[in-house]
């Protein structure tokens, strides 16, 4: 489909003037510490609940899981209701007001240093920002080749082209603008993205006939499942792969458990906690959250299904046939052929600011783990000279590079893929630890540093040597013990988030019973209800006093 260059310039110019307006505004603010890494810690409700929702719900999920509904079916709405539950529920109303009070406790002003003061320990907040800066970036070239190849097959235009053009936008206003900048551009670009899903689920059953035509149409496609797929154990659109084939475990572990608990451990999702002023935000914000996911996640996994019964009266084909097998170009193929022109520009902004608002929540994050936890006050000890915010900008930088690179590189079909891998490796390293810091006190500094590697590497060794998904390509496992994986039959199938976590778990618990257990002044301070909290002073770093000194400077 030919779209109208001027509509779609005039478009994309009011867009952008919006974005950098809302840029400005949170750059006003953000000349602290606090301002441009939390905010300020006086979010709206409705802010910080778009913004978390708009960085958990990406080109990964609208463009990638969309894709891998259409290929595996509409079992995948079980991980909506995990989203829905876990992701925005449990994680607003139990763990969001610890996380808070803690965090304006601690004086932390990121996910690592929430976790290392905590813990008293340095290590842990340098290696987790590490460990977010090397692998975090694999999930944020995961968003930007969803943008990429959506722009690429609407407006024609080359791949590598729209990579870089979509990538200098999130970098101009993320590097400057701070976390507020961000969250207030999520909070416009959530919206874009909620009226555009709301559009496309309509004009989808409109277009396949209505709701139940739709689902029935797509229910009675289940023989025309491609045999290489029924072999894997799929079993039709509207239906659960098998119980126990290759398809169900990839589904189950990997999917509904590595992205639908995962949310849990997420960086960049976590930190959103500390940017409101009090617990009462956050319950508010479920409200809010909740609707939220549920348009997103729901949407592109029911269209992506339903794109199968599009394409079958159209070509003859599956969506999977009519793409070659890429699973990535599934929706952007459906909505060029399917929708009306002035919906597919419109459609291409929400889109877009999906992408635009993970990729900055990553980058944001990717920056402080680097810049702040990992240079400064982890090598450097906090003696680093120069303001955190200029070395957090030098890491944002750094790993936008490092994003971009990989986005170049990965095969194809690997959006959903990627992200499950990195919401899988944050579960199993740093769940365990971060409900140990929020729900158990007796949890010690030896239990966190012991799960915390445990986790780390129990998930990496089972990403690289078992699991046959990243075994096999990467190729590890033959060259030195000269097969493709060390295990064979069911356990080449299940993902490491069902290893490694537990086993993260019972190290922290074993270890913790095992050491010495926190003071209890510290766990006083730690975990105080008092108001007068809100107002105590936080702990300093030598690095954050001197930002004070030239913060005219900013």
């Amino acid at each position: 489909m030919a779209v109208n260059t001027s509509a779609l310039l005039f478009l994309v110019l009011i867009y952008l003037v919006c974005i950098f307006y809302l840029a400005r505004l949170g750059y006003k603010k953000s000349s602290q510490t606090e301002g441009y890494m939390l905010a300020g810690r006086k979010a709206h409700p409705a802010i910080m609940a778009l913004s978390y929702g708009a960085a958990f719900i990406s080109t990964s999920a609208i463009i990638g899981f969309g894709g891998v509904a259409a290929s595996l079916g509409m079992g995948l709405l079980w991980l909506v209701f995990l989203n829905i539950f876990i992701g925005i529920f449990i994680a607003f109303v139990f763990f969001g007001p610890k996380t808070r009070r803690m965090g304006l406790n601690l004086g932390a002003v990121t996910f690592p240093e929430f976790l290392g003061r905590r813990f008293e320990s340095r290590f842990i907040q340098s290696f987790s920002g590490l460990l977010i800066g090397i692998f975090m970036p694999l999930y944020a070239s995961s968003v930007l080749i969803g943008a990429a190849r959506f722009l690429e097959t609407i407006l024609g235009i080359n791949y590598n082209l729209a990579l870089l053009i979509f990538t200098l936008i999130i970098a101009s206003y993320v590097i400057k603008g701070g976390l507020l900048s961000v969250m207030y551009v999520d909070a416009f670009q959530g919206s874009l993205m909620f009226l555009g899903m709301a559009f496309l689920l309509s004009f989808t059953y409109i277009k396949l006939g209505g709701i139940v035509g739709a689902h029935q149409a797509l229910t009675d496609m289940a023989p025309l499942v491609p045999q290489a797929l029924s072999d894997l154990g799929h079993q039709g659109w509207t239906s659960m792969p098998v119980f126990g084939s290759q398809l169900w475990w990839t589904m189950v572990s990997t999917l509904f458990l590595g992205v639908g608990i995962g949310v849990l451990a997420q960086p960049q999702l976590a930190v959103r906690f500390m940017t409101v002023k009090d617990d009462r935000s956050l319950k508010q914000a479920v409200l809010v959250g909740g609707p939220f996911i549920l348009m997103m996640a729901g949407v592109a996994y029911v269209v992506g299904a339903l794109s199968n019964v599009y394409f079958f009266r159209t070509t003859g084909m599956t969506a999977l046939e009519v793409v070659g097998g890429n699973t990535d170009l599934i929706i952007p193929e459906y909505l060029n052929q399917a929708m009306p022109e002035l919906f597919v520009l419109f459609f291409m902004l929400s889109l877009l600011s999906a992408a635009m608002s993970t990729a900055g929540a990553q980058f944001h994050s990717m920056g402080t783990a680097l810049g702040h936890d990992f240079y400064q006050e982890g090598l450097k000890k906090g003696k680093a000279g120069g303001s955190t915010i200029h070395a957090t900008r030098f890491g944002i930088g750094f790993t936008i590079l490092i994003s971009v690179g990989l986005a170049y590189i990965l095969p194809e079909s690997i959006i959903a893929r990627a992200t499950a891998m990195f919401m899988g490796l944050c579960t199993s390293a740093f769940l365990p630890i971060y409900m140990g810091a929020l729900f158990w006190k007796r949890i010690s500094r030896a239990g966190a540093l012991a799960s915390l590697v445990t986790g780390t590497f129990g998930s990496l060794f089972w990403l690289t040597f078992v699991h046959a998904k990243e075994a096999v390509p990467l190729g590890i496992c033959k060259a030195i013990f000269g097969k493709a994986t060390l295990l064979s039959g069911t356990w080449t199938l299940v993902d490491p988030i069902l290893v490694a976590t537990p086993l993260a778990f019972l190290v922290a618990i074993i270890v913790s019973l095992k050491t010495k257990a926190p003071s209890k002044e510290f766990l006083d301070k730690c975990y105080s209800l008092s108001p007068a909290a809100e107002n105590s002073p936080k702990p300093k770093t030598l690095s954050s006093m001197k930002e004070k000194k030239s913060g005219s400077e900013l």
